[in-house]
């Protein structure tokens, strides 16, 4: 702010010598506006071109007071300007409108609120799948964390409209708000669903009173951190090699990942209202069938061959890295 300050002043101050110098050489010379004018703009900005007329000793002594005043308001414009450069600010700028630019431009993108440890994670998950995602974050050190991963953001308060209007919210395909707040969460979801009504929205809860009120809020789904992390916990007490199992088969990235999933709307025409023995992954890829999701969002674990592949239902895929790469590449 102080820099911007001594900016406009030094602003300030060339206009008034600007007007210093026009109303001295009106008044000295007794000359025309126009005159006077081209006669200050030559004297402050020392071109060297020729007098309007021969100057007696007044206006040269006038013109010798100006040129120095010049030379002082210069220095100290040109010590505003250097320091505002240095400051950023301009960059800055040009910076974010290229960023705001690209998130513009986004479509299908996930939305997530908060870059906490929810959220960051949420993120790296994401972004390891290579999937577009836009981080809205108010806090400075996570905004300079975001930078340097190179991750698009968003400056501001999730629960305010404007930041995720400016998240390009209304192309988003999903939304995941992972804010430390219940009250804060609960906000996000409801204007989010106003924003975008097919969005998926996944909401973080800390409380179990949270749990109803997101859901009519429009929440798709709502995660508990506390409670997964405490039941997982258990779990290793109780069935440990299960969920060391299980555990395996949901890496951190993309290329070790072990399921895949997979929706019948993007396999070629010739599938649909096929079964899936006809697909025939096993044989062309290693891959297995461990589940099927209907269009009507119900699960079938260890589904039967002779299973319609519906429009707009889904497969769940088992195989190793090299099985889901071949099936990636096929499919």
């Amino acid at each position: 702010m102080l820099k911007k300050t001594k900016l406009y002043i030094s602003i300030s101050l060339l206009l008034i010598v600007m007007s210093i110098g026009v109303l001295g050489y009106m008044l000295i010379s007794n000359d025309t506006f126009i005159n006077s004018l081209y006669m200050t703009i030559i004297t402050m900005t020392t071109v060297g071109f020729g007098e309007v007329h021969p100057l007696n000793n007044t206006e040269k002594i006038f013109t010798i007071f100006l040129i120095l005043i010049s030379i002082v308001v210069y220095g100290y414009a040109v010590s505003a300007l250097t320091e505002y450069l240095a400051n950023g600010k301009i960059l800055q700028r040009l910076k974010y409108k290229k960023v705001q630019q690209k998130i513009d431009n986004l479509k299908n993108h996930t939305v997530v609120c908060g870059y906490g440890r929810n959220g960051k994670q949420a993120t790296i998950k994401l972004k390891n799948f290579k999937m577009p995602c836009v981080v809205i974050e108010k806090d400075k050190e996570l905004i300079e964390e975001l930078e340097r991963d190179n991750i698009l953001f968003i400056e501001g308060d999730a629960t305010d409209d404007e930041a995720l209007q400016k998240a390009s919210i209304q192309n988003a395909k999903s939304l995941i708000t992972a804010l430390p707040s219940d009250a804060d969460n609960l906000f996000v979801v409801l204007s989010a669903r106003q924003l975008n009504k097919d969005l998926t929205i996944i909401s973080r809860a800390s409380n179990e009173s949270s749990y109803k009120k997101l859901l009519i809020a429009g929440a798709t789904n709502i995660i508990m951190p506390d409670k997964i992390g405490g039941m997982h916990m258990a779990s290793l007490v109780v069935t440990p090699d299960l969920v060391e199992f299980v555990d395996r088969l949901t890496l951190l990235d993309d290329e070790s990942a072990n399921l895949e999933e997979i929706s019948i709307n993007d396999l070629p025409s010739k599938y649909l209202n096929k079964t899936i023995l006809d697909l025939d992954l096993r044989k062309k890829t290693g891959c297995n069938v461990i589940g099927f999701k209907t269009a009507d969002n119900e699960y079938i674990i260890n589904p039967e061959a002779e299973t319609i592949l519906k429009q707009n239902s889904n497969l769940i895929v088992l195989g190793r890295p090299n099985q889901i790469q071949k099936l990636r590449q096929i499919l």
